[in-house]
């Protein structure tokens, strides 16, 4: 039996193809949900431009057909708008008509009576409107269609126990044959001892098909910093190796991700010339929020939302500056050079992501910071920003979501990891030991 399908208004503004992902099913627009669109059109976040867009595909539509009568769609669907006096009066009876999302249930309660003999669905990213909805009789699900399992995100790591015979093969010739699983490219092994706590961090090759010790970092410092523990050793190497692309740091607060990218990003951009400049960018949340309200230049703008950053520089280059005193600085003579130095000089650039749609950025060092508050949708809008020789890194905590309807298993930074895990150029692993504080790691452990 074919199900009707009821949409609130922020599944559409979550993504506007949620028009097309129904099937061959029938898919009912509120008439107050093309109303609440309305007040969203003029806005130029990413709330504005799905208005916008979800505007142009009813228009589209409409020139086949009366949306109020529905219209067939190219996939086998049939799209609605549902406009009647009834549905004020059934709201009425058990809801206040009031409330806009109110007046949604009511839609559906609607459609139930009129078609009686099909299976009638609310679909909704506000849990209160689908607990509402199953209080008065109705069916009421997520949209989950960009969902995936949470508890099975990918770590990019797993342990294998070798004999002592494979164990010294692995020491001697620096290489082992991978066939005993099924890894994604650039997975890491950690390669133990059998009955001991030897053992060697190695990464796998998906063009050889065989697994081989760190070869990009080997505890030496990179720019004034080493790692502590074993992920921040297997991040680096991600990191460092130019011939990855994109790299996904996930792990809780504390456990380093911002300050590795950084401590990378700049030992490549200022140390070895890789990169044109480094580039660091983070959600304003909500994200795509004007900023232009706040006191000051494009700079002081950005300066509270964009301060974990300078944090985060200011002791990378601070401890670089101790280290090298003797050398009377390498780019800015006898002065220290401070972070004001590297963004006057174009080496490391601070940008809002609010400014990076339209941007094409080639051969530059893109970190991501605080990704798990994107949309799938803007965390594709951003990963196609990378031009020639660029390498994106994406670092987040996906229980540390600020986005309303975006949650752990829906989130770009989580879809990202999980989707791009079989691809040569992709590389990640979740960080989960706290190095910031042992204070730190308790919060994070128990809240």
């Amino acid at each position: 039996m074919k199900k009707t399908f009821v949409l609130d208004t922020n599944v559409l503004i979550h993504n506007p193809q949620a028009l097309f992902s129904f099937e061959d099913n029938k898919v009912v627009i509120p008439i107050t949900v093309i109303e609440e669109i309305d007040n969203f059109k003029k806005g130029l976040d990413e709330k504005g431009r799905n208005a916008r867009q979800i505007g142009r595909y009813l228009d589209k539509i409409r020139a086949k057909g009366s949306l109020k009568d529905g219209v067939s769609l190219d996939n086998g669907g049939f799209l609605q708008v549902a406009i009647s006096s009834e549905i004020a009066e059934l709201t009425e009876k058990l809801l206040s008509t009031n409330i806009n999302d109110n007046l949604i249930i009511g839609t559906a309660l609607y459609m139930k009576k009129i078609e009686p003999k099909s299976i009638v669905v609310l679909v909704s990213k506000d849990a209160n409107v689908r607990i509402k909805a199953d209080s008065v009789g109705l069916t009421a699900e997520n949209f989950e269609t960009d969902k995936i399992k949470f508890e099975e995100l990918y770590t990019g790591l797993i342990n294998h126990e070798v004999d002592e015979k494979q164990f010294t093969k692995m020491n001697k010739e620096s290489f082992l044959p991978a066939d005993f699983a099924d890894l994604n490219p650039n997975q890491f092994v950690k390669l133990i001892l059998k009955g001991t706590d030897d053992y060697t961090l190695c990464r796998y090759s998906a063009e050889n098909k065989s697994i081989y010790p760190l070869a990009f970092y080997k505890n030496q410092e990179i720019f004034g910093i080493k790692a502590l523990n074993d992920e921040q050793r297997m991040a680096f190497d991600l990191l460092l190796d130019d011939s990855i692309k994109l790299v996904t740091l996930v792990g809780k607060a504390g456990t380093g991700k911002t300050l590795l990218a950084i401590a990378a990003g700049l030992t490549k951009v200022l140390e070895e010339n890789k990169y044109k400049r480094l580039v660091i960018s983070r959600p304003i949340s909500p994200l795509g929020k004007d900023i232009g309200y706040l006191p000051g230049t494009k700079s002081e703008k950005m300066n509270p939302w964009m301060q974990p950053i300078y944090d985060n520089m200011e002791f990378l280059i601070s401890g670089k500056n101790e280290q090298e005193e003797k050398t009377n600085g390498k780019i800015f003579g006898k002065r220290k050079p401070s972070i004001e130095d590297y963004l006057d000089f174009n080496f490391v650039e601070l940008e809002p992501l609010t400014y990076i749609r339209g941007r094409s950025l080639p051969n530059q060092f893109l970190i991501i910071d605080e990704a798990q508050n994107l949309t799938p949708h803007e965390m594709k809008t951003i990963i196609t920003r990378a031009g020639s020789g660029t390498k994106i890194v994406l670092t987040g905590d996906p229980y540390q979501i600020d986005i309303p309807y975006l949650d752990s298993e829906s989130n770009g930074l989580s879809m990202a990891v999980e989707k791009f895990k079989s691809e040569l150029i992709i590389g990640h692993i979740t960080l989960e030991k706290g190095e910031r504080s042992t204070l730190a790691d308790i919060a994070a452990k128990y809240f």
